[in-house]
């Protein structure tokens, strides 16, 4: 991979993503869905896309919807092994085109239903028997209904089937002919397989879904450096997850070289065994000399990023940090040089920020709290006293996450260890009126970092890091591309 080339001479202090712009190159890409956006880390997932291992965002619903779309999820650290693989397990079984719907039974009272609808973004809860789609409850079959009916009461039975086999232009033209909110596909003998939406079918046409070997959605899992390291590490290998990420707040310390070391020697004897290749991804960091001793010590990635993202209070409570534009610069130059990658992880709030960490040489970006406001992240959805949805995150070093990643510990150690946080214990996530769910999301970044790709001329992410010229700006200037909703007058 290229130096980064500035459009003027490079600063001497650092950058964040606010301090800089790409400046256009002349292109022959004549059109943004022509540009392959396949991550460049080694794991060739579609989309550069990484969902962070926070506990308040990445489960089993985040992790299947990423994967469809050509991302992938990573598990957190604080979750029990059994629950682990319980969800690897269930992501793997999911269709890879066909959503997994929310179900009930017949007997299931309409309140529930309801409350179930804010698990997923499609609006509708399938009633089913035996595996069977029976009808399906939606609010308008729900509005003026005692809540106390069951669903099997209320619900419409005229659905509308296809093949699993269908194509997306197929299903799209069927719900548009029936006038239907969602396709329910069904295998030969009637037992439910998915629902796609007409948007599903737009976005099945557009994206392509993150697979592992054997043609099953993709799913990571994070280890932390402490406590039994070898047999988290052996647990996740046996789930079958396919990427490892070694994960702590400080990644350039002995304790993570030596949980490199126990867990590339566990990977090995895996793929040994399997003939699986599994990534190991470790951090964080921020400077080429860390990026160059976790490299030696086993990792395949880096993840760069101390103190950029939302939820975190290390920058001001320790002054330990790096603006993440120049960290992210500074890291992927150092892990070119041996063949490594990196993930830019944290900072990102806006598509131009994730198609800046691209530039900057890394390999995917990891985004955290701007997903936990989606339907599809692991918190419960609650309503503010102004009627608007929103969901309840946190920092992962914050005093709320380490009382739940000590939980075995005596009450003294809990409570002492408490008192040490570097995280935001409870933070609202509000909703998107117009991208509630992380697909809409997903639209909104992809399609930026495509047209980003276009204007710098570059047909993929490798051309991309070597063409993008950037700049640097005054604040005034970050502010000058602001788009004004209302009139300035």
């Amino acid at each position: 991979m290229g130096i980064v080339r500035f459009l003027n001479e490079q600063p001497t202090y650092d950058l964040t993503y606010n301090d800089v712009f790409m400046a256009p190159n002349r292109s022959s890409v004549g059109s943004r869905m022509n540009v392959d956006l396949t991550s460049t880390d080694g794991l060739a997932t579609p989309l550069p896309i990484v969902v962070a291992n926070m506990t308040a965002i990445s489960g089993r619903r985040m992790a299947e919807t990423i994967a469809r779309r050509g991302g992938i999820a990573v598990l957190p650290q604080d979750i029990p092994v059994p629950f682990v693989a319980r969800s690897i397990k269930r992501v793997k079984s999911a269709h890879t085109r066909f959503d997994t719907p929310v179900t009930v039974d017949p007997e299931t009272t309409v309140g529930q239903a309801m409350s179930l609808l804010q698990k997923r973004s499609h609006g509708v809860v399938l009633v089913v028997d035996d595996h069977r789609p029976l009808g399906l409850v939606s609010p308008e079959e729900a509005e003026g209904v005692d809540r106390f009916a069951q669903v099997g009461e209320v619900m419409t039975t005229d659905l509308t089937l296809v093949s699993p086999t269908a194509s997306p232009d197929e299903v799209f033209d069927t719900l548009a002919d029936h006038h239907q909110k969602v396709a329910v596909a069904v295998d030969d003998d009637g037992r439910l397989i998915g629902i796609m939406t007409s948007r599903g079918a737009l976005r099945t046409a557009i994206y392509r879904p993150a697979l592992d070997p054997q043609g099953r959605l993709m799913i990571g899992t994070a280890v932390g450096i402490n406590g039994d390291v070898a047999g988290r590490v052996r647990a996740a290998l046996e789930a079958e997850s396919d990427v490892l990420v070694m994960d702590t707040a400080h990644g350039h310390q002995d304790r993570m070289i030596e949980a490199l070391g126990i867990a590339r020697q566990a990977r090995d004897r895996f793929e040994e065994e399997t003939g699986r290749r599994i990534l190991v991804v470790a951090g964080n960091i921020v400077t080429r000399r860390g990026t160059l001793d976790l490299l030696d010590a086993g990792a395949d990635v880096v993840k760069v990023g101390v103190g950029p993202g939302a939820m975190c209070t290390t920058r001001m409570q320790t002054g330990v940090g790096r603006p993440q534009f120049s960290a992210v610069l500074e890291c992927a130059e150092a892990a070119a040089e041996v063949g490594g990658s990196v993930w830019a992880d944290g900072g990102v709030r806006h598509p131009r920020d994730v198609a800046l960490a691209l530039a900057a040489g890394a390999g995917s970006v990891m985004i955290g709290s701007w997903f936990a406001g989606t339907h599809e992240s692991t918190g419960d959805m609650m309503v503010d006293p102004q009627g608007r949805l929103y969901k309840e995150s946190f920092g992962m070093a914050s005093a709320r996450a380490v009382r739940h990643r000590t939980r075995s510990r005596s009450a003294f150690d809990r409570a002492r260890a408490a008192l040490f946080e570097e995280g935001i214990s409870s933070s609202r996530m509000y909703l998107d009126p117009d991208r509630p769910g992380v697909e809409d999301l997903l639209d909104f970044i992809t399609s930026g970092v495509r047209s980003s790709c276009t204007y710098a001329g570059a047909g993929n992410l490798a051309e991309f890091h070597e063409k993008a010229v950037v700049g640097v700006q005054s604040p005034s200037g970050y502010e000058e591309g602001r788009p004004v909703p209302s009139s300035w007058t």
